[in-house]
């Protein structure tokens, strides 16, 4: 089980991707529970801070879960090919400015919400964008 979020700054309609080295493709930030860690939204609101140096992040419009994904793992670092159940959210910020990649190779790209699907290459991803950018029309004004 893996906790995921799309990242959102709602005034801009941007959404925000990182480089995955290991799938070598751009995705939503996100991963596993660290031991004792039992609700997703805490490991997501975590790893998103991890992931991107964004200390705002919150919930966004609200906490609900947004999409659930069976995702396939490539073979890597000791571990065998795998799959994960992976809950997504999303998250707002409103600091767009602030992202600091956790390392190198994670790069972090902002994206208008409608180019954004032209970026990844996981139609599940692909699906989260376009659940995203649904909520971003309920829930902003041009």
């Amino acid at each position: 089980m893996t906790a995921s979020a799309l990242i959102v700054h709602p005034p801009t309609r941007r959404v925000l991707l990182r480089w995955h080295p290991r799938q070598q493709g751009w995705h939503q930030i996100g991963g596993h529970a660290d031991p004792g860690e039992t609700d997703p939204m805490a490991v997501v609101l975590r790893e998103g801070r991890e992931e991107t140096g964004l200390p705002d992040l919150r919930p966004w419009p609200d906490d609900s879960l947004v999409h659930v994904v069976t995702v396939s793992v490539v073979a890597g670092s000791g571990e065998p090919a795998h799959e994960h159940a992976d809950l997504r959210y999303v998250l707002a910020t409103g600091t767009p400015q602030d992202i600091r990649p956790e390392n190198p190779e994670a790069r972090l790209r902002w994206l208008p919400a409608e180019e954004a699907p032209w970026a990844v290459t996981e139609d599940n991803v692909r699906e989260t964008l376009a659940r995203t950018a649904r909520l971003l029309d309920l829930h902003t004004t041009p």
